[in-house]
């Protein structure tokens, strides 16, 4: 029976309004995280270890409010984003993390934070990010063999879109080299790592290896990074990169 005809009896829309929000804030774009609970948990078996001696960690436990800390701060294509270390009580390396906030929604910005005094040839890079909030996009990124702005390798995961990518970025421009679909949550830890040795690459999600692809495009060393797309608003804690026989 029609809702808008049912003369005499309760008005059913509001139930129905209540339905239609709870489902898009469980599974869908409605949804924005909560502020930071009270305790910390978080995997870490995929990350590189704190005791390694061929490790380079990048932490972002620096001034409150600020921006990081040995970092450069880029965009592809329009404006800069916003990366402001925030104190954040679930942080897995506590007591703080890194946070991209600004929500422009230009489908083709990509903000990047980049590390500024190493580069990298064949190596492993990996962080553990969490996706807050964004409508256009929610993701995630790493960057590695980054010779600036506009050229680089980018491994990223969309919570939007269920899926974890492979690209490279020429001239500013965005190509999908390999994908994997499956869970990708909002509002939670994850490990997002990218090992290359040659034209190899393995991408792994929360340790699971979920692309294995090649590409020759940029064989030579690079600076690595953060990223992330359009009005995507990321949690990152900690940027680790270790050097691959």
């Amino acid at each position: 029976m029609p809702f808008a005809t049912d003369v005499g009896r309760p008005h059913r829309w509001p139930l129905l309004a209540l339905i239609v929000a709870s489902l898009g804030c469980t599974g869908g774009r409605a949804i924005e995280c909560g502020p930071s609970p009270a305790s910390a948990s978080a995997p870490r078996a995929s990350r590189v270890s704190d005791a390694d001696p061929g490790a380079r960690r990048w932490t972002f436990d620096s001034v409150e409010g600020a921006p990081p800390s040995g970092f450069e701060l880029l965009a592809t294509g329009g404006p800069p984003g916003r990366w402001i270390v925030r104190s954040r009580a679930d942080a897995p390396s506590p007591p703080a993390v890194l946070a991209q906030e600004d929500s422009s929604r230009s489908s083709s910005r990509f903000a990047l934070a980049v590390a500024t005094d190493a580069l990298f040839g064949d190596a492993r890079v990996d962080t553990q990010c969490l996706a807050l909030a964004g409508s256009t996009d929610r993701a995630c990124g790493l960057v590695w063999r980054l010779r600036d702005a506009r050229n680089y390798y980018l491994a990223r995961a969309n919570a939007l879109e269920n899926n974890v990518r492979f690209y490279y970025v020429e001239d500013g421009s965005r190509h999908e080299v390999a994908g994997w679909t499956g869970p990708v949550s909002s509002c939670a830890w994850h490990t997002l790592r990218a090992d290359m040795r040659g034209d190899h690459v393995e991408i792994y999600w929360d340790g699971q290896k979920v692309i294995d692809s090649r590409d020759s495009r940029f064989p030579s060393a690079g600076r690595v990074g953060l990223w992330t797309k359009a009005d995507s608003r990321t949690l990152f804690d900690d940027l680790v990169v270790r050097g691959l026989p």
